[in-house]
């Protein structure tokens, strides 16, 4: 398995999510290449602004490995993710991130480039161009 396979197991969240009329952003944790929790986001599904699919992934997967911490673990999401989710990556002390479409907007990198652990390795642009397609597909309909 590759980052491309994981990255399409995000997507296919992201399309859940898009079906749900929900932004399409999927998540997908990775834990000694067994996925160990797949999310996608919820906000408008429970009314929440924290239930974005990276929040709803590391609850998943702190929950299945029965710790806070994950370390072993590699976190798959669509878009690149906001500075509360950067954070939640961060406390989890998460070992990687792979993010696909870039966010000029709203992204970490904009606001806190330094939010995220520092053993944090960070992959950028993994299936980037089919991640903003669907984004940018999302926000056309709802125009």
């Amino acid at each position: 398995m590759d980052d491309n396979y994981y990255m399409k197991q995000a997507l296919a969240e992201a399309r859940k999510a898009e079906a749900a009329d929900e932004i399409p952003i999927g998540a997908v944790i990775v834990c000694k290449d067994q996925i160990i929790a797949r999310a996608h986001n919820l906000t408008e599904t429970l009314t929440d602004v924290t239930a974005h699919a990276e929040m709803q992934a590391i609850t998943a997967a702190a929950s299945t490995l029965g710790g806070k911490y994950l370390t072993d673990c590699t976190l798959y999401v669509t878009v690149e993710p906001c500075v509360m989710c950067a954070g939640a990556i961060a406390w989890s002390q998460m070992g990687r991130l792979v993010y696909g479409a870039s966010d000029e907007k709203r992204g970490y990198t904009v606001f806190a480039p330094n939010a995220l652990h520092p053993k944090t390795a960070v992959t950028r642009g993994v299936m980037a161009e089919e991640c903003a397609a669907l984004m940018k597909e999302f926000f056309v309909k709802k125009r």
